[in-house]
Protein backbone atom coordinates (compact mmCIF):
# COMPACT_ATOMS: atom_id res chain seq x y z
CA UNK A 1 0.00 0.00 0.00
CA UNK A 2 2.76 2.56 0.79
CA UNK A 3 4.47 1.44 -2.21
CA UNK A 4 1.56 2.39 -4.61
CA UNK A 5 1.12 5.61 -2.50
CA UNK A 6 4.47 6.68 -3.44
CA UNK A 7 4.57 5.49 -6.29
CA UNK A 8 1.07 7.67 -7.15
CA UNK A 9 2.87 10.70 -5.81
CA UNK A 10 5.75 10.13 -8.14
CA UNK A 11 3.60 11.51 -11.00
CA UNK A 12 2.76 14.66 -10.18
CA UNK A 13 5.05 17.02 -11.43
CA UNK A 14 6.04 19.57 -9.22
CA UNK A 15 7.35 21.58 -11.60
CA UNK A 16 4.76 22.02 -13.68
CA UNK A 17 2.73 22.90 -11.51
CA UNK A 18 1.62 27.02 -12.12
CA UNK A 19 -1.53 28.95 -12.48
CA UNK A 20 -2.30 31.90 -14.40
CA UNK A 21 -2.21 35.59 -12.55
CA UNK A 22 -3.14 38.85 -13.43
CA UNK A 23 -3.08 39.89 -17.17
CA UNK A 24 -1.00 42.78 -18.60
CA UNK A 25 -4.21 45.27 -18.19
CA UNK A 26 -4.60 44.16 -14.39
CA UNK A 27 -1.24 45.50 -13.12
CA UNK A 28 -0.87 47.43 -9.72
CA UNK A 29 0.65 50.73 -10.28
CA UNK A 30 1.37 53.02 -7.61
CA UNK A 31 -1.38 55.58 -9.10
CA UNK A 32 -3.97 53.81 -8.03
CA UNK A 33 -2.62 53.88 -4.44
CA UNK A 34 -5.05 56.83 -2.95
CA UNK A 35 -3.35 57.56 0.15
CA UNK A 36 -0.13 57.13 -0.44
CA UNK A 37 0.04 54.77 3.16
CA UNK A 38 0.06 51.41 3.44
CA UNK A 39 -3.05 50.70 6.44
CA UNK A 40 -5.65 52.50 3.84
CA UNK A 41 -4.58 50.08 1.45
CA UNK A 42 -4.03 47.16 4.03
CA UNK A 43 -7.38 47.59 4.53
CA UNK A 44 -8.59 47.90 0.81
CA UNK A 45 -6.99 44.82 -0.09
CA UNK A 46 -8.63 43.10 3.37
CA UNK A 47 -11.78 44.48 2.45
CA UNK A 48 -11.53 43.13 -1.24
CA UNK A 49 -10.60 39.50 0.24
CA UNK A 50 -13.47 39.55 2.40
CA UNK A 51 -16.44 40.17 -0.45
CA UNK A 52 -14.18 37.20 -2.81
CA UNK A 53 -16.79 34.11 -2.04
CA UNK A 54 -13.58 31.62 -2.67
CA UNK A 55 -11.52 33.31 0.46
CA UNK A 56 -12.61 31.36 3.35
CA UNK A 57 -10.48 33.20 5.82
CA UNK A 58 -9.91 36.51 4.85
CA UNK A 59 -8.28 37.31 8.30
CA UNK A 60 -5.68 34.17 8.14
CA UNK A 61 -2.28 34.99 8.20
CA UNK A 62 0.65 33.44 9.10
CA UNK A 63 2.69 34.64 11.92
CA UNK A 64 6.62 34.35 11.63
CA UNK A 65 8.42 34.39 15.34
CA UNK A 66 12.14 33.12 16.76
CA UNK A 67 14.00 32.79 19.57
CA UNK A 68 17.08 35.07 20.58
CA UNK A 69 19.15 32.68 18.46
CA UNK A 70 17.37 33.40 15.31
CA UNK A 71 15.55 30.55 15.25
CA UNK A 72 12.52 30.67 13.51
CA UNK A 73 9.26 29.18 13.83
CA UNK A 74 5.92 29.73 11.69
CA UNK A 75 2.53 29.16 12.23
CA UNK A 76 -0.99 30.37 10.99
CA UNK A 77 -2.92 32.77 13.37
CA UNK A 78 -6.22 35.06 12.97
CA UNK A 79 -6.18 38.94 12.33
CA UNK A 80 -8.58 40.40 15.00
CA UNK A 81 -7.93 43.78 14.10
CA UNK A 82 -6.26 46.34 12.23
CA UNK A 83 -5.63 49.99 13.40
CA UNK A 84 -3.16 52.79 12.58
CA UNK A 85 -0.69 51.29 15.38
CA UNK A 86 -1.01 47.69 13.59
CA UNK A 87 -2.19 44.80 13.73
CA UNK A 88 -3.73 42.38 16.81
CA UNK A 89 -3.92 39.07 16.97
CA UNK A 90 -4.06 36.94 19.91
CA UNK A 91 -3.04 33.69 21.66
CA UNK A 92 -2.03 31.56 24.67
CA UNK A 93 0.88 33.72 26.57
CA UNK A 94 2.10 29.94 27.39
CA UNK A 95 2.48 29.27 24.43
CA UNK A 96 5.93 28.57 21.77
CA UNK A 97 5.18 31.81 20.37
CA UNK A 98 4.58 33.64 23.43
CA UNK A 99 8.00 32.19 24.66
CA UNK A 100 9.51 33.43 21.59
CA UNK A 101 7.63 36.92 21.62
CA UNK A 102 9.08 37.11 25.11
CA UNK A 103 12.76 36.55 23.86
CA UNK A 104 12.79 38.49 20.29
CA UNK A 105 9.69 40.86 19.61
CA UNK A 106 10.57 41.01 15.62
CA UNK A 107 8.08 39.41 14.33
CA UNK A 108 7.04 38.74 10.10
CA UNK A 109 3.47 38.29 9.21
CA UNK A 110 2.42 36.88 5.88
CA UNK A 111 -1.20 36.94 3.96
CA UNK A 112 -1.82 35.15 0.80
CA UNK A 113 -5.44 35.74 -1.05
CA UNK A 114 -5.10 33.22 -3.90
CA UNK A 115 -8.14 34.14 -6.09
CA UNK A 116 -6.80 37.85 -6.24
CA UNK A 117 -3.89 36.65 -6.34
CA UNK A 118 -2.32 38.95 -3.93
CA UNK A 119 -0.22 38.91 -0.80
CA UNK A 120 0.83 41.18 1.98
CA UNK A 121 4.01 40.70 4.07
CA UNK A 122 4.46 42.96 7.16
CA UNK A 123 7.67 42.76 9.66
CA UNK A 124 7.65 44.90 12.99
CA UNK A 125 7.78 44.66 16.80
CA UNK A 126 5.15 42.95 18.56
CA UNK A 127 3.58 44.05 22.42
CA UNK A 128 1.09 42.95 24.51
CA UNK A 129 -1.83 45.06 24.58
CA UNK A 130 -3.51 45.55 27.93
CA UNK A 131 -5.01 43.26 29.70
CA UNK A 132 -8.28 44.51 30.12
CA UNK A 133 -8.32 45.44 26.11
CA UNK A 134 -7.59 41.19 25.99
CA UNK A 135 -10.08 39.95 28.59
CA UNK A 136 -12.84 41.55 26.81
CA UNK A 137 -12.17 40.33 23.35
CA UNK A 138 -11.79 36.79 25.15
CA UNK A 139 -15.50 37.26 26.71
CA UNK A 140 -16.76 38.30 22.86
CA UNK A 141 -15.81 35.11 21.99
CA UNK A 142 -17.82 31.84 21.96
CA UNK A 143 -18.60 30.27 25.39
CA UNK A 144 -17.58 26.94 23.79
CA UNK A 145 -13.74 28.97 22.07
CA UNK A 146 -13.14 30.73 25.84
CA UNK A 147 -13.84 27.23 27.74
CA UNK A 148 -11.38 25.31 25.19
CA UNK A 149 -9.10 28.15 25.53
CA UNK A 150 -9.16 27.63 29.03
CA UNK A 151 -9.12 23.79 29.16
CA UNK A 152 -5.72 23.59 26.53
CA UNK A 153 -2.12 24.00 28.11
CA UNK A 154 -1.46 25.22 24.25
CA UNK A 155 1.96 24.19 23.31
CA UNK A 156 2.25 21.82 25.87
CA UNK A 157 3.25 17.83 25.49
CA UNK A 158 -0.63 16.08 26.56
CA UNK A 159 -0.50 12.38 26.80
CA UNK A 160 -3.92 12.20 24.55
CA UNK A 161 -7.16 13.63 23.12
CA UNK A 162 -9.04 12.43 26.39
CA UNK A 163 -7.20 14.79 28.53
CA UNK A 164 -8.58 17.73 26.96
CA UNK A 165 -12.06 16.39 26.50
CA UNK A 166 -11.70 15.26 30.24
CA UNK A 167 -10.32 18.81 31.40
CA UNK A 168 -13.24 20.27 29.01
CA UNK A 169 -16.51 18.28 30.71
CA UNK A 170 -14.37 19.19 34.22
CA UNK A 171 -15.12 22.91 33.39
CA UNK A 172 -18.39 22.54 32.18
CA UNK A 173 -19.60 21.08 35.64
CA UNK A 174 -17.66 23.69 37.27
CA UNK A 175 -19.01 26.71 36.05
CA UNK A 176 -22.05 25.60 35.29
CA UNK A 177 -24.64 26.90 32.14
CA UNK A 178 -23.84 30.37 33.29
CA UNK A 179 -20.69 31.11 34.79
CA UNK A 180 -18.48 33.59 33.97
CA UNK A 181 -15.42 31.93 32.44
CA UNK A 182 -12.25 33.29 34.27
CA UNK A 183 -9.64 34.92 31.57
CA UNK A 184 -6.32 32.27 31.25
CA UNK A 185 -3.04 33.03 30.65
CA UNK A 186 -4.52 34.60 27.33
CA UNK A 187 -4.41 37.95 25.51
CA UNK A 188 -3.47 39.93 22.37
CA UNK A 189 -0.33 41.26 20.90
CA UNK A 190 -0.03 44.35 18.95
CA UNK A 191 2.05 44.14 15.66
CA UNK A 192 3.96 47.87 14.81
CA UNK A 193 4.85 47.49 11.40
CA UNK A 194 7.77 48.67 10.10
CA UNK A 195 7.71 47.88 6.38
CA UNK A 196 4.62 46.61 4.82
CA UNK A 197 5.18 44.81 0.64
CA UNK A 198 2.43 44.59 -1.24
CA UNK A 199 2.17 41.93 -3.79
CA UNK A 200 0.19 41.34 -6.89
CA UNK A 201 0.86 38.13 -9.07
CA UNK A 202 1.49 38.87 -13.13
CA UNK A 203 1.23 35.72 -15.66
CA UNK A 204 4.20 36.63 -17.56
CA UNK A 205 5.90 36.43 -13.58
CA UNK A 206 6.79 40.52 -13.87
CA UNK A 207 4.87 40.25 -10.06
CA UNK A 208 4.16 43.64 -9.01
CA UNK A 209 5.95 44.60 -5.76
CA UNK A 210 5.62 48.05 -3.57
CA UNK A 211 6.97 48.14 -0.25
CA UNK A 212 6.07 50.95 2.47
CA UNK A 213 8.66 51.58 5.10
CA UNK A 214 9.29 53.45 8.13
CA UNK A 215 13.14 53.79 8.20
CA UNK A 216 16.08 54.40 5.96
CA UNK A 217 19.07 53.65 5.60
CA UNK A 218 22.42 55.53 6.61
CA UNK A 219 23.42 56.83 2.94
CA UNK A 220 19.14 57.07 1.99
CA UNK A 221 17.28 59.89 0.85
CA UNK A 222 14.11 60.36 -0.80
CA UNK A 223 14.58 60.83 -4.27
CA UNK A 224 11.62 60.88 -6.51
CA UNK A 225 12.78 57.88 -8.78
CA UNK A 226 13.78 55.25 -6.55
CA UNK A 227 12.18 55.87 -2.87
CA UNK A 228 9.40 58.01 -3.12
CA UNK A 229 7.72 60.23 0.33
CA UNK A 230 4.32 58.71 1.07
CA UNK A 231 2.63 59.98 3.82
CA UNK A 232 1.89 59.77 7.53
CA UNK A 233 5.85 59.05 7.85
CA UNK A 234 6.33 56.38 5.44
CA UNK A 235 8.23 56.13 1.78
CA UNK A 236 7.59 53.55 -0.64
CA UNK A 237 9.15 52.09 -3.54
CA UNK A 238 9.21 49.65 -6.42
CA UNK A 239 11.10 45.88 -6.10
CA UNK A 240 11.90 44.02 -8.82
CA UNK A 241 9.87 40.30 -8.38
Amino acid sequence: MRITLLRRMSFVDLASLRIKYKSEKEIFLESSIERKEPISLFRKWLQDACETPEIIEPNAMCLATATKDAVPSARFVLLKDVTDDGFTFFTNYESRKADELAENPSVALAFYWLPLRRSVRIEGMAERISREASETYFHQRPRASQIGALASPQSKPIPNREFLDRKEKAIKEELGPDGVVPLPNWGGYLVRPKTIEFWQGQTNRLHDRIRFRKELGRNEAVDGTLLHQGEEGWVYERLAP
